[in-house]
Order: C-alpha cells, then sequence, then structure tokens
C-alpha cells in the first residue's frame, strides 16, 4: 500500500510539473504560432539591434494603483503606452490626463476585462467605439489591444476603420495570475531584448505588485543600456 502511494505522488507530481510548463510556455507557443501566420497589423516586437524597449500597461486607470505606477515612471523618466479599458475611465479622467501629459500614450482596450474573442461581432464593434470615443477627449488613440491577447481576423477587421495596428506582445510575465515581484521581475529581465513588448497590469489592487516590479527592472534594464519607448517610438525607431 505504501509503495502505491509513493507511485502515486510521483505521477501527480510529473502531471503537476507537466501542468506548470504548460501554463506558462503555452501561451508563449501559441503567441509564436500567430505571430508567423498573421500579417503586419498585428505588432509582437521589433526587429531592430538597437537597445530600445517599449513598456505596456493593461487595464488602465485605477484610481489607487495608477498614481503609484505614474510617480515610478516619473522618477525614472520612463514613457509607456496604457491600455485603458473604457468602463474604469468615468471618474478616473485626471489619472488620463496626467498620463498624457506625463508623455504615455493611450490604447483602446475595450470597455470591459474580458476576452475579446469571446464577444459577439455587434458587441465587439459597440466596445471598440464607445472607447474609442472616450479616449479621443484626451488623445489620439492608434493602438488596440485584444483582451487575453488573442485575435481573429474578422476582429482585425472591426478595427481597421480606426486606423489602430493591433499589438500583442513579447514579454508576459504572468503577473495577472502569478503575484509574486521576483518571479516577474526575473522573467522580465531574463527575457529582455532589443525591439520587446513588456506587458504588465493595472485596473485592480489585485496587480499591487506592479510598481515594485517597476521599481527592479526599469533601473537594471537602463544599466544595460537600455531605452524605454512608447509603442509608437518603438516603432519609429526601428
Amino acid at each position: 500500500m505504501t509503495r502505491l502511494i509513493k507511485r502515486l505522488l510521483v505521477v501527480l507530481s510529473a502531471a503537476g510539473s507537466i501542468a506548470a510548463v504548460g501554463f506558462f510556455f503555452w501561451p508563449l507557443v501559441f503567441s509564436r504560432l500567430l505571430e508567423q501566420t498573421t500579417s503586419d497589423e498585428v505588432l509582437f516586437h521589433v526587429d531592430t539591434e538597437e537597445k530600445v524597449i517599449a513598456l505596456t500597461i493593461d487595464d488602465a486607470p485605477h484610481a489607487q494603483l495608477t498614481p503609484q505606477i505614474l510617480d515610478v515612471l516619473v522618477k525614472h523618466h520612463v514613457p509607456a503606452t496604457f491600455f485603458v479599458i473604457g468602463s474604469h475611465v468615468p471618474g478616473n479622467e485626471a489619472l488620463l490626463r496626467r498620463m498624457v501629459r506625463e508623455g504615455h500614450e493611450l490604447g483602446n482596450h475595450l470597455m470591459t476585462d474580458e476576452r475579446s474573442v469571446a464577444l459577439e461581432p455587434a458587441e465587439l464593434a459597440w466596445q471598440l467605439a464607445t472607447t474609442h470615443e472616450l479616449l479621443s477627449e484626451f488623445a489620439r488613440v492608434r493602438w488596440f489591444r485584444p483582451g487575453s491577447g488573442f485575435y481573429t481576423k474578422k476582429m482585425l477587421a472591426q478595427i481597421r476603420p480606426y486606423h489602430y495596428r493591433a499589438v500583442v506582445g513579447s514579454i508576459y510575465p504572468y503577473d495577472a495570475h502569478v503575484h509574486s515581484v521576483e518571479f516577474a521581475s526575473n522573467y522580465i529581465l531574463g527575457n529582455a531584448h532589443p525591439g520587446a513588448i513588456i506587458i504588465l497590469h493595472d485596473g485592480s489592487l489585485e496587480r499591487e505588485a506592479t510598481p515594485d516590479i517597476l521599481r527592479r527592472i526599469i533601473p537594471a534594464l537602463q544599466q544595460r543600456g537600455y531605452r524605454f519607448v512608447t509603442l509608437t517610438g518603438l516603432v519609429n525607431a526601428n
């Protein structure tokens, strides 16, 4: 009986390891497959030898967390691209004005924090248009990021009239799932490369690690010679 239990524990341990590997690497593999099979309408990274890197922040704004993020960025003179959820705008207009004033750019992340590919075309069209209208009061909007990072050709067709470019990214440290400053920081620093696009999260106190992650990675990457730019700056630097 004891041997059987030990064998079961070994099997369960192995299964857990496989599941963990799948959790961390399947999105990366899927992202690479998408990158190989979609058009220039979707940006994953920029091919460049120049040490430039773009920082993107999803799910903004949040009344308590966003000011902390902005404080870190202004301290280190780092511009970012904030992907804004439209339903988070009311009551936080001053934060969006601050973002623009401090050199950050705004991107459309639709009205709700959910998987964009699960939305019906009519619902996606409404969310896209409503968020665009909200953000256009603060700045020109050039970028769209689908919720959860997955997209379809139909979705790309729907953003075309706005002259958006869709963006996914190349460094996703799982900060929305694993709330660990050390893990996310090490993941970003271990995967940084010229032309990379980092994805971090705002929007909820569950993402309270974001300011601390930024405090770690920004000085470390700057010491390596990296220069932070917005997505527009990244594309223009190529």
